[in-house]
Order: C-alpha cells, then structure tokens, then sequence
C-alpha cells in the first residue's frame, strides 16, 4: 500500500483494509478451478484389422560389397498405408490396424495363416514365394478370405493357377516384358539379343520376353543362357565381349532377377548396345526417381519412416492396405461382403501416384496400373507408351488381356 495512505488511515481501519485483502487473495487460491461442462465421448466407430504374412528368404550375397538389401520391404510400405487409412477413418470413424507375422525360411505359411483366421482377419497381405501362395488359396479356411499379393510377379498365379480370392498388387512378369517392349517398338530397337540366367525365375523372365517380342513388333535375333563364372582369369572385361559376339541387335535384354549377372554387362559388350530387362533400364512397379503426379509426397513419408528408399514391394504392400480403406470409406462399412463387392466393381479407383486411377481385373484379379522404366538415376518412361491403344483401357495393354487369359476361376 501507499505510504502516504498509510499515515491518512487509522491503524484500525488500516488492519481491516489489509485482512479483507488477505482474506480474499486466500479465498481465490482455495477456490477450485471451475468445472468445465463435460464432453460427450466420440464414438468407437468400426475397426478392421488387416494380416501381414510373410516368409523370411535366404537372400544371396549382393554381386558389389556396397549394396545392401532391404529386409523389412513390404511390411514397411503396409505400416505406411495403415497410417494413412487412419488419417481418412478419423473422418469416416474407421479404424484399422495391422497384425504383423513373418515365418521363418522353413516355417509353414498354412499353420500362420490359420492362425490369422483364427483371429478373425480375412484381409492378408502376402509376401510369399509362388507354391506357397497357390496353396494358400487353395485352402478352405481361405474360400471366404482375400489374399493380397504383394511380391510375386509369378504369371502362373494370374493364369491357370488363379483363385477368385487371391488379387495381385504388383505387377505380373508379362505386364513388365509388354512395357518394355511397348518402349523398345516406340525407339524402334526391334532386334534383341536375351540374354537369360539359369535360375528358373530367369526362364520364366525370358519367357514373358519371348512372349511380348512379337506382340509388339519386336524379334529375338539371338539366345544365349549366362553359364560365365569369374576368377582371376575369367573377368568380365574378358568374357562379356566374348558372350555378347555374334548376331547384330538393338538392345539386350536380359533375364537375371537374382542379379548374378546383369550389372556387369554395361559398358562391356562387344558392339555399343544399351542392356535392358531386370538390369539397365528397368520395367518397375515403383523407383525412387518417380516425383511426378505428387509421387514426391509418397516418397518423403516412406524415407521418413523407414530411412530408406520404397521398394516396389513396399509400394505394393502399401496400395493393398489403401485399396481396403478405400473401400472401407466409399462403403461406409468394414463389412468383408461390402468391401469385396465394391474392390471387384468398376466403381473402384485406386489413386496411385502414377496419373490415372487403379482398378482390378476381374478376369484374373491383378491390379491395373502403369509401369515405370528407369534407369539408376532416371526415370525414362512410363507405360503404356503413347499410340498404344485399347478398346476399354489402355492399362490392359500390358500383361495379359481378357480374350488371352488362362484363369479359369474369375474374380
């Protein structure tokens, strides 16, 4: 207080002055915080749990010391689209999880995806080599059950080995050799020498290649199978001049998806020729070099959270989680009957980060979508290549069509 107020006021009237103000600075500390008006709680709203299957692999040493390889691609691309279900079900009242299993290399995948059943998942991703997956969807337990393929380019699994239940997220092998060859017509590279590992994914490799070549114009010249081993004598400064002799071609193509070869033909062929095919310019469902159509969005968010580059079988893993809540939020419902009818339907667009909207093929269950071609560092093209025309989609230009299909069990 003022001293000068002090020395007018009366000791008494002073001590009355001071104590009401004591008392009502005590009374406002005591007093409890006011009680803000109770908010009613948000609703639960539908949950849906979706399955991760996967089988650890053996994966061979890289050819360069300085390579390494992803071991978590796909689960990683899976977390990343239950993120972004969760984004969209905060509006929709939706929510979604994932329910992560990876077997050992001898372990059973029917054992793990019965256990999955048990708890009541009917939406699996897998990321599974090919029997395992045909046996997969063979099994009764899986009839009322959608499995999602996410790393097998296997072109058996879409044609007579098929099931209404199982649906492809990455591309086929066919669809791969058809781009590559769509972009080869266009440059009017027509001569290709393939040049083809001995493991039976590299057979299966040229025999998409084989296919496509003539589709699209093309003729295989020459066939040679890579049997070359290095050791101080044997480089393959020596031995890819020698191998690569002969016939007068274009490009060569080449099957070698182990990567036991391929890279270290570049630069090392006897005529000047660019290598295309599993290595050099390469048919892709995802590349890091794709920032188009908003694709840099997708590739920040992944680097993010897995501190690493998306794969293609992360892409894949992620467009399956996105495709169910997709559904999920177009049908107002998890319901598995809803979400199925309205995945298979021609209602269904799938935003992809590739320019045009991604629907399934009913006629074998694979998931339409462009294909990248890249190079290391560049993306090169993306098919289908412009003049490459279809009666209804364009995207079915690549890979297997309708009238040419061998499933005999459609979605």
């Amino acid at each position: 207080m003022n001293p000068l107020i002090r020395q007018l006021v009366s000791p008494l009237l002073l001590a009355f002055v001071l104590d009401g103000a004591d008392v009502a600075a005590a009374a406002k500390k005591a007093a409890p915080p006011r009680a803000e008006p109770a908010k009613p709680a948000a609703p639960a709203g539908d949950k849906l749990a979706i399955g991760y299957l996967a089988q650890q692999r053996e994966y061979l040493p890289p050819l360069a010391s300085f390579l390494s390889t992803a071991t978590d691609a796909g689960v990683q691309g899976a977390r990343l689209g239950i993120a972004d279900d969760n984004t969209t079900g905060a509006f929709t009242l939706q929510q979604f999880e994932l329910k992560e299993t990876v077997i050992g290399a001898d372990g059973d995948p029917a054992a793990a995806f019965k256990a999955l059943r048990a708890d009541g998942l009917r939406h699996i991703l897998i990321d599974l080599p090919t029997e395992a997956a045909a046996a997969l969807a063979a099994l009764p337990e899986a009839a009322d059950t959608l499995l999602y393929n996410v790393a097998d380019s296997a072109d058996e699994l879409r044609g007579g080995r098929c099931a209404p239940n199982l649906l492809h997220l990455v591309p086929s092998r066919a669809m791969r050799a058809d781009a590559l060859a769509q972009y080869l017509a266009k440059k009017r590279w027509t001569k290709l020498f393939l040049a083809a590992g001995t493991t039976p994914q590299d057979a299966l490799y040229a025999v998409a290649v084989k296919r496509a070549a003539p589709r699209f114009g093309l003729k295989i010249v020459e066939e040679k199978p890579w049997e070359h081993r290095f050791d101080e004598r044997r480089t393959p400064e020596s031995e890819v001049p020698v191998f690569s002799q002969g016939s007068d071609y274009d490009v060569m193509v080449v099957a070698d998806e182990n990567g036991n070869f391929g890279d270290l033909l570049s630069y090392r062929t006897w005529s000047p020729r660019p290598v295309a095919g599993t290595q050099g310019l390469v048919p892709t469902a995802w590349h890091p070099t794709l920032e188009h159509w908003g694709a840099i969005q997708l590739q920040s968010r992944f680097r993010e959270q897995a501190k690493r580059w998306m794969t293609e079988t992360d892409y894949a893993a992620w467009l399956a989680v996105r495709a169910i809540g997709e559904a999920a939020a177009r049908t107002k419902s998890v319901d598995f009957g809803r979400i199925r009818e309205y995945l298979l339907s021609d209602a269904f667009a799938l935003a992809g980060f590739k320019g045009v909207p991604l629907s399934f093929r009913r006629w074998d269950g694979q998931l339409r979508q462009p294909v990248l071609l890249a190079a290391e560092r560049s993306l090169v093209a993306v098919a289908p290549i412009e003049g490459f025309l279809h009666p209804r989609n364009e995207l079915d230009t690549l890979g297997y069509d309708q009238p040419e299909t061998l499933c005999k069990s459609p979605h």
